[in-house]
């Protein structure tokens, strides 16, 4: 395999990360729900305003929480942008429910607002909305049409933890939000997420289903003298040792994002003329939105340009990767009748998006070798 100077993706390490999983192990206590998960919590509910944090295993299983939460059964509908990550639909699907796609903006690669309503019937049950990106969907919009239509809105917000729509914090919108902490998002604990609750009336529920369907966490508490099979549920509590390590993260949350935001502002500012002169797109952020620099993407004329692009970097050390294939023209996709043509939006960010090294400590000088390989290279 090659290897590459400069990779696309890196986990930032800020120095308290051992620290605190050796204080987490000295503790005694290695499993689910000590201190550094309710220190976690607790500082994600302080910050963005919401009900209630559940730490989970990863954002797959917050997603997954997400589904049992809005209480989704075979025959049911839900909506979720083709543009998207595999689990994004597949934590719904798994109910047993059909998802009807929905093709993307082509400014924002977001959940295409203007075509929702006719996408929703009368099994629809749920609208999952990604923030590609970290950029906000256009949520007043999508939050009247779910209104309207009596169903939940879920946020996809694995790449948007400290954006804001219109000044409110992104996970604090719909009914119930879904985090990420994967190695390759802006905090990480290797692999790990959380539920974001913006229903108190959930918040019993949740616990539950989190823990294993029991009222494990009630009996802890002493609300109950013992605890037992109450719901639907799994084991989605993370060892204390990954809430330890995000921790450590989320302490330091200032610099990563300075350090993240600085980073993308390069690319914007140095891309600009580039990308101009051979007509392509870089990311757009409407101006009532504020992204966390999750990602920078380029673009490109078509997927032959992609290719030739990456390889040109690729000589260079550098890795660059695309994203996203869309979930329409999956081979599950197409078992739930997705077609060639029914998002054509998304089948282009298919074929033409690249994304490229961003993280932390993306030091300048390496950062410029990236930015100069690519004002090199001619489409």
């Amino acid at each position: 395999m090659r290897k590459y100077r400069i990779p696309f993706s890196r986990p930032a390490l800020m120095g308290d990360e051992i620290a605190r999983v050796t204080e987490a192990i000295e503790s005694g206590h290695l499993s689910g729900d000590g201190k550094f998960t309710r220190r976690c919590s607790k500082l994600l509910e302080s910050l963005l305003g919401v009900e209630r944090v559940l730490l989970t295993t990863s954002g797959t299983h917050a997603l997954e929480m997400c589904a049992l939460l809005v209480d989704l059964q075979p025959g049911d509908e839900f909506v979720v942008p083709s543009y998207a990550f595999v689990t994004t639909a597949n934590a719904f699907a798994l109910r047993g429910a059909r998802p009807v796609f929905v093709d993307v903006r082509p400014d924002t690669l977001n959940l295409d607002e203007r075509l929702l309503r006719e996408k929703l019937t009368e099994r629809t049950r749920c609208i999952v909305a990604l923030h590609y990106g970290g950029v906000a969907c256009e949520m007043d919009a999508i939050l009247e049409i779910a209104q309207e239509a009596g169903v939940p809105v879920v946020e996809d917000n694995a790449h948007g933890l400290f954006g804001r729509y219109k000044e409110r914090w992104l996970g604090s919108l719909g009914c119930l939000a879904a985090q990420s902490f994967h190695e390759t998002k802006n905090f990480t604990c290797g692999e790990g997420g959380a539920v974001l609750i913006n229903r108190a009336d959930w918040i019993e529920r949740a616990e539950i289903v989190r823990e294993k369907g029991t009222d494990r966490s009630r009996f802890l508490l002493g609300k109950v003298d013992k605890y037992t099979w109450r719901d639907l549920g799994s084991s989605y509590l993370p060892a204390e040792i990954l809430a330890a390590f995000l921790h450590a993260q989320l302490e330091r949350r200032d610099e990563i994002q300075a350090a993240r935001a600085a980073a993308w502002d390069r690319y914007g500012t140095q891309l600009a003329d580039w990308a101009g002169e051979h007509g392509v797109g870089l990311p757009v952020v409407p101006p009532h939105c504020e992204h966390p620099a999750h990602l920078f993407h380029l673009m490109l004329p078509s997927v032959g340009v992609r290719q030739r692009l990456i390889e040109h970097l690729g000589a260079r050390g550098i890795l660059a990767v695309f994203h996203y294939q869309p979930l329409h023209l999956s081979a599950m996709g197409r078992r739930f009748g997705g077609r060639a043509g029914d998002c054509p939006v998304s089948e282009r960010a298919g074929e033409c998006l690249l994304r490229l090294p961003l993280y932390a400590d993306l030091g300048e000088s390496e950062q410029g070798e990236v930015i100069a390989a690519i004002q090199a290279f001619r489409p």
